[in-house]
């Protein structure tokens, strides 16, 4: 019998090991990116076309690569970085020149051109599929310039798996930012289809955040710092009144590599801890400065994941840093913070012994807590503001006239299954409850709607309808206000500019980074259309990095979701029948588009047990 056991063809195993670093576009950009930064360059230009399926470029002022250099940096295992096993544990730098860029021409079509001071003329290479095509000299300005087109053009199962252009624009923009923000010392560039998205010069940090978010950002930043014997600290983090309900606008940075930490972020929210809203998160960037042996950047392939060798430690001067800064810029009550003893104990010397208190343990615990909960979904709460309005004698009397056991047995629900509910007849009188629910009488007891809800499953089939026709009516302002957005977020909402028009949004652009809207959907409201344009935006791009959904799916929940009547909202009886027949117009009256239940019956005999 004969053997069975062969060696891979090297471009067959370039493509297997191009699965761990090329996922996306956004990974050849992040990788691109941090070799131009390793090459020295001071400006660095990213040119994309068709969200990187189609071009990715990277244009560097660097020093530049020599013919031996630039043709080993494509080899398997070639780097200039390493040397013994040991440097593997003293790596400050980015991304190698070559560690990469073998599993990058194994996926798509490279060309590279590349120049050092030191020499004449620079040289060209083409490769395709691990296989060189075109090596030969060029005058080329002194840098590197790396282009890779059709990316998984030699493998249309991996490029059938990737999203929709704002999808991928998206991830390539979030790459940029990253980059940019832990460089500010170089002046960057993006570019999507021939269209200025980023133009960021030289700076210090807080102009960076500013030219990245955008202009608003000014006020919003308090400055953090500290430095331990074990490391330093440094950044800003947002005020808590401007934190959002998305996440997103949240990076940390290890020895300047982004890095993403559950850990972390729960030592920057316990800091905020009673300082805000439920269910928004705040701004931040910070940097950790540590000795590369205390840490282990090779976790991951992507080395976004590292590990430190006193993670509680580390915790601890997080969460002091940030406690910090809150308090030196009066973002929190003078009064909290009297009366906080483990805040008072970081103030005087900001050493590792002071900082790693009794408390780290409780923290850690909270954490690991956290840690499972953390891939739930959290949808917006229903009671938002209402309970603030109910005065304390009111809820009192609520708990008087409502028996305990009543209140037990209701919050079990219905064994009645969803799809079974009864459609209340339309002669039927409706009352509301704190303005959050809608009851009425069924023949099998008591109906209650979520009126929330509800209202968001009647605009979402709405929307989806209009977006499937391309039928949307929209409603003229009688006032056009304009909205000022950053960079990306204007780019995001030229790609779904046409999706936005079919349900109904009329707006125009005013400028680079500016539209003026001047109507919104027939459904909506008009005189807040400011407030429901960035709403929607930002539930947009919340959906678009949690869910696996498309982008008409996507804008018809965002809209509805931001739009929807609010706990609270009084309704006249007409407004409740017309809100309760909309609702089981719909296809799928039952639940809300994020799962949510919108109607709840409690069953007559349920009713009777509360008073025998």
């Amino acid at each position: 019998m004969s053997d069975i056991i062969q060696l891979l063809p090297d471009n067959i195993a370039n493509q297997i090991a191009a699965g761990e670093v090329v996922q996306r576009p956004a990974s050849v950009v992040k990788e691109l990116m941090e070799n131009a930064i390793d090459a020295g360059a001071t400006d660095i230009k990213l040119i994309v076309k068709d969200s990187g399926k189609s071009l990715i470029q990277v244009v560097d002022n660097g020093k530049g690569m020599s013919f031996t250099d630039a043709r080993m940096a494509f080899e398997r295992h070639a780097t200039s970085k390493i040397r013994k096993a040991e440097d593997l544990f003293a790596i400050k730098t980015m991304g190698f020149r070559g560690e990469a860029m073998a599993s990058i021409a194994a996926v798509g079509q490279v060309e590279m051109k590349t120049r050092r001071s030191e020499d004449e003329l620079g040289v060209m290479l083409q490769i395709e599929a691990s296989e060189l095509k075109k090596q030969e000299p060029v005058a080329t300005p002194e840098g590197t310039s790396t282009c890779v087109k059709n990316l998984f053009y030699n493998i249309p199962a991996r490029r059938n798996f990737l999203k929709s252009n704002s999808v991928e624009m998206r991830h390539i923009v979030d790459e940029f930012q990253r980059v940019a923000l832990a460089n500010s010392e170089i002046s960057m560039s993006l570019y999507q289809n021939d269209m200025e998205v980023y133009k960021l010069s030289v700076g210090k940090l807080s102009k960076r955040v500013v030219g990245i978010f955008g202009k608003k950002y000014k006020d919003q930043m308090a400055a953090c710092e500290e430095e331990t014997d074990l490391l330093r600290v440094y950044g800003y983090v947002g005020k808590p009144e401007f934190a959002k309900k998305t996440r997103g606008e949240q990076f940390f940075f290890v020895n300047n590599r982004f890095i993403k930490s559950n850990y972390l972020n729960h030592a920057v929210m316990t800091a905020f801890e009673g300082l805000l809203q439920d269910t928004t998160y705040p701004f931040y960037t910070l940097f950790i400065e540590i000795d590369p042996k205390h840490i282990d950047i090779n976790v991951h392939p992507t080395k976004t994941e590292i590990k430190f060798d006193d993670e509680r430690a580390v915790y601890a001067i997080i969460k002091a840093a940030v406690r910090q800064a809150i308090g030196m810029h009066n973002i929190a009550p003078a009064i909290d913070f009297s009366q906080d003893v483990n805040f008072r104990s970081f103030m005087p010397e900001p050493k590792v012994s002071q900082a790693v208190s009794n408390k780290q343990d409780r923290d850690y615990a909270q954490f690991r807590t956290f840690e499972k909960k953390a891939d739930a979904s959290q949808w917006e709460k229903l009671y938002e503001g209402l309970r603030q309005d109910i005065s304390k004698e009111e809820r009192e009397n609520e708990q008087m006239d409502i028996h305990p056991e009543a209140q037990q047995t209701i919050t079990l629900g219905s064994s009645i299954n969803a799809q079974e509910q009864p459609k209340p007849e339309s002669s039927k009188s409706y009352f509301q409850i704190h303005g959050q629910y809608l009851a009425t009488q069924v023949k099998s007891g008591l109906m209650m709607v979520d009126q929330q809800a509800a209202h968001e499953r009647i605009l979402f089939e709405k929307f989806q309808l209009q977006l499937t026709q391309r039928s949307g009516a929209s409603q003229q302002s009688l006032f056009p206000q304009t909205v000022v957005l950053n960079p990306a977020d204007f780019a995001l909402i030229q790609d779904i500019k046409g999706e936005l028009k079919a349900i109904g949004f009329d707006f125009s652009d005013f400028g680079s980074t500016t539209v003026v809207i001047n109507g919104v959907p027939a459904d909506l409201k008009t005189g807040n259309e400011k407030e429901i344009f960035e709403g929607f935006l930002e539930q947009f791009k919340h959906n678009q990095s949690e869910l696996n959904i498309t982008n008409d799916e996507n804008i018809a929940r965002a809209i509805a979701k931001r739009s929807a009547l609010k706990s609270g909202s009084m309704l006249t009886q007409e407004e409740m029948s017309s809100l309760i027949d909309q609702l089981f117009a719909c296809k799928n009256p039952n639940y809300a588009p994020d799962g949510r239940k919108t109607t709840f019956i409690l069953e007559l005999d349920k009713i009777d047990r509360f008073f025998n």
